[in-house]
C-alpha cells in the first residue's frame, strides 16, 4: 500500500509541475503580446484572410454648410434623411402642404411636390 501511495504522490507532483509550467507559458505569452502591441504602430489595413490586406478606409466627407430659403410664413412640419437627400414637409402660408427634396451635397433643390386634394382644382 505504501508503494501505491508513493506512486500517487509522484504522479501528483508531476501533474502540478506540468500545470505550473503551462500557466507560466500562458502568462509569458500574454505579457509578450501586451508589450509587443504597445511598441509597434498598428497597421492601417486589416483583413480576415491571412496574407491579404484590405484597402484603407476612405476619408470621411467634409462638413457641408448650406441654407434653404423658404417662403415667409411657412413652417417645417417634418424632415427625413436618405443618403444625400433631405425631404422636408412644409406647411405653406396659404394652408397647403409641400414636400421639398433637397440634395445637401450639391446644395440644390431636387424636387418640389405640392400636396392637396382634388377638390381644390
Amino acid at each position: 500500500m505504501e508503494k501505491v501511495r508513493r506512486k500517487m504522490i509522484r504522479l501528483l507532483a508531476v501533474s502540478i509541475g506540468v500545470m505550473l509550467v503551462g500557466l507560466m507559458a500562458v502568462l509569458g505569452a500574454v505579457v509578450y503580446k501586451i508589450n509587443k502591441s504597445s511598441d509597434e504602430p498598428k497597421p492601417e489595413t486589416h483583413s480576415e484572410i491571412p496574407g491579404q490586406q484590405t484597402p484603407a478606409l476612405p476619408e470621411p466627407p467634409k462638413m457641408v454648410e448650406s441654407q434653404i430659403n423658404l417662403v415667409t410664413g411657412s413652417r417645417l412640419l417634418s424632415q427625413s434623411l436618405s443618403g444625400n437627400q433631405l425631404s422636408l414637409e412644409i406647411l405653406m402660408p396659404d394652408g397647403g402642404t409641400e414636400l421639398l427634396i433637397y440634395d445637401y451635397r450639391e446644395a440644390r433643390i431636387v424636387g418640389r411636390v405640392k400636396l392637396g386634394s382634388d377638390e381644390q382644382n
